[in-house]
């Protein structure tokens, strides 16, 4: 895969009718990809090297990003979500990669504002669910 320009990823919400909407006008965004390991290590496990059970880890998916608002509508929308705890359909699109689909809930969502700029946010999102994955 050749170099991408960071801006093209996008992170996208569900509205309340399904149809995904551009949350924002992020300017950072990151993408994890997690899995918690299942030690079976026993007394003679080889060389009382550590042993584990492929398959059985949680997974999770972790999306966040700070930025601007780009139109009050994106701004009401992540708001209403988070105030009401909901868990909705994101999407994360890496162009030339995929796209990340699946029930997220935002974990965490922040204001800031300096005297002679704009007003900018951070948005945390955790998986609720499987994240499901179309290459592009």
């Amino acid at each position: 895969m050749a170099a991408q320009k960071g801006k093209d990823l996008i992170v996208k919400l569900a509205d309340a009718n399904g149809a995904f909407v551009t949350v924002a006008g992020l300017r950072a965004r990151q993408i994890a990809l997690n899995s918690d390991v299942v030690d079976v290590t026993h007394a003679e496990s080889a060389g009382r090297w550590r042993e584990l059970l492929a398959g059985a880890g949680v997974r999770r998916a972790a999306l966040s990003g700070s930025g601007v608002f780009r139109d009050a509508a994106s701004d009401a929308l992540v708001r209403a979500v988070f105030f009401e705890g909901a868990i909705r359909a994101w999407q994360a699109i890496v162009p030339d990669f995929g796209i990340l689909s699946g029930p997220f809930q935002i974990v965490a969502l922040e204001y800031r504002g300096e005297h002679a700029g704009e007003v900018t946010f951070e948005i945390a999102l955790e998986s609720a669910g499987e994240i499901a994955f179309a290459a592009l």
